[in-house]
């Protein structure tokens, strides 16, 4: 895990207009998150629209997201979902040769218990080839995967070796950062909280918004790491409305405006999503047009 350790960030999948895959685009992406200095990738999050792609396809991403990055930089990829047995079976199925984890989201739409979460998270531990990374996203899931359930995860099974922490409450990831054993990384899944959480003691964070402003993302979270906050709140403060834009609407739309702007892919997503509003297009757009480079 100490090659996950810094900006990640979670790709999306750009299509075509007529929503097939555009390959294309995404290796310019991989190439624009390497060159604007990420320090690791993640195929199929949420971000990737992963629950509308058939099997087919996330094969397809992540072999597209491999060619182009070429053993550059560590790879992660998601494997989740609501039935834990059909997340064991795609656990056992895939081809993990150039990935270093995995990350795998707390079930969806169920609403377990803690003790259901638990034991989710204990077959997918039983059947991982690699490393692991939970990840809590209540407002998506519907339930709140509390610190004492991931402390207990991360105490009895060594391959658990991280969280992406995306409850948006500061008390709770400070409870983590006091709880966690040695080893076990907790690394921000809000970009809001992702400064905050590094210099609380985190390890990072894996970010939506730092895929279209790689380099000032990258910049802040270094700072952060190092312990220089002031000049790390300095790009925060400079990048937040972008955080908060790009989620207006919903995610992947408003990245996906983000990126159109830089020639970096359509904004087309798969219903049930739609595409960012016009006004919200115009808004990401003044925004980018306003953003002056980061000195830092």
């Amino acid at each position: 895990m100490e090659s996950l350790v810094g900006t990640g960030v979670a790709l999306v999948t750009p299509f075509r207009t007529d929503l097939s895959i555009d390959t294309k685009a995404l290796e310019n992406l991989v190439e624009h998150c390497i060159s604007g200095g990420v320090d690791y990738l993640v195929a199929l999050g949420t971000t990737a629209e992963s629950v509308t792609l058939t099997k087919e396809e996330k094969r397809l991403v992540m072999q597209t997201i491999s060619l182009a990055n070429a053993g550059r930089l560590p790879l992660v990829v998601g494997v989740g979902g609501n039935n834990t047995m059909a997340v064991v079976k795609e656990l056992q199925t895939l081809d993990f040769m150039d990935f270093e984890a995995i990350l795998s989201v707390s079930p969806a739409y169920n609403k377990p218990t803690q003790e259901g979460i638990y034991q989710h998270f204990r077959e997918i531990s039983k059947a991982s080839p690699l490393p692991i990374i939970v990840y809590n996203v209540p407002s998506r899931t519907g339930s709140n995967m509390l610190p004492g359930t991931t402390i207990r995860l991360a105490k009895d099974f060594k391959n658990i070796v991280a969280i992406k922490e995306a409850c948006a409450d500061q008390i709770q990831i400070d409870q983590l950062m006091q709880q966690k054993p040695d080893g076990f990384h907790i690394i921000s899944g809000d970009d809001f909280t992702a400064l905050s959480t590094v210099l609380a003691g985190g390890s990072g964070v894996i970010s939506v918004l730092g895929q279209g402003l790689p380099e000032a993302f990258s910049r802040m979270i270094s700072l952060g790491l190092q312990g220089d906050s002031e000049r790390a709140y300095g790009i925060h403060q400079t990048l937040l409305d972008g955080m908060h834009l790009i989620f207006e609407e919903g995610n992947p739309a408003g990245i996906k405006t983000v990126l159109e702007y830089f020639g970096l892919g359509g904004s087309q997503v798969r219903l049930p999503l739609v595409s960012a509003s016009t006004a919200l297009k115009s808004k990401i757009n003044r925004f980018l047009g306003q953003l002056q480079h980061v000195n830092a």
